[in-house]
């Protein structure tokens, strides 16, 4: 049986581990990924198209200069999408994600584990812990990386504009505001640090007891060595 030390530890890892994978599961199911507010010109006036979506759907609205609504309509983003390499970015981010939180349920199983027993593989115990929150983190920093790539570089709110009314015309001025679901990311990477700190102290101050166990007879005082 571990030790109680080593229960709190893994057990406090374990926390911030299925708070990480909670946050994933909110991340990909939320859609306030992103709210844009796109204008084109007309013909006598221009027309501003509100969105908000995330990785799979949206809504869009359509206003005239005058601020008056003209429509509104729910969407699926991979519908809306023409662009193969938008599609095909936003199908990353999603893959990408999806590895994360694998990652994050991998970590949550080798805490648990180690909180309640003594693993004799080395890498089931911190090594593993190591591992599987580093992928993690990385995993959903690639994923804020991309995102604002398809918005700035791809054109991926113009796209989806374009999607939901085809009849607009020229594209005159884009604002970007990223939602929640979009920074959420953050505070997972934060809670992989987190856990990474937690298990890395355990292990620290584990590995010096054991040092100081083990310390060569040279170094203990002479009325012992000479007893």
């Amino acid at each position: 049986m571990p030790s109680r030390r080593k229960t709190a530890t893994f057990a406090s890892a374990f926390f911030t581990c299925i708070c990480s994978f909670v946050m994933i599961c909110v991340v990909l199911a939320t859609q306030h990924w992103m709210s844009s507010k796109v204008r084109f010109s007309g013909t006598n006036s221009s027309i501003t198209i509100s969105l908000t979506y995330g990785l799979f759907s949206g809504t869009c609205e359509q206003f005239v200069d005058v601020g008056l609504q003209i429509s509104e309509k729910t969407f699926q983003v991979a519908d809306n999408l023409s662009n193969t390499k938008v599609k095909s970015m936003i199908t990353a981010i999603i893959v990408i994600l999806v590895l994360s939180l694998l990652s994050s349920l991998l970590s949550s199983g080798f805490t648990c584990t180690n909180a309640v027993s003594n693993p004799y593989q080395t890498f089931l115990g911190a090594t593993g812990v190591y591992t599987w929150n580093s992928l993690c983190g990385i995993f959903v920093l690639t994923a804020m990386i991309l995102f604002p790539v398809s918005i700035e570089e791809n054109g991926l709110s113009i796209e989806l504009a374009n999607g939901c009314f085809s009849f607009l015309q020229t594209q005159i001025k884009s604002e970007h505001t990223y939602g929640y679901s979009y920074w959420i990311m953050l505070l997972i990477i934060f809670l992989n640090i987190a856990s990474i700190i937690i298990i890395y102290f355990y292990d620290h101050a584990r590995y010096s007891r054991k040092k100081e166990q083990e310390r060569p007879i040279e170094n203990a005082p002479k009325d012992v060595i000479l007893f």
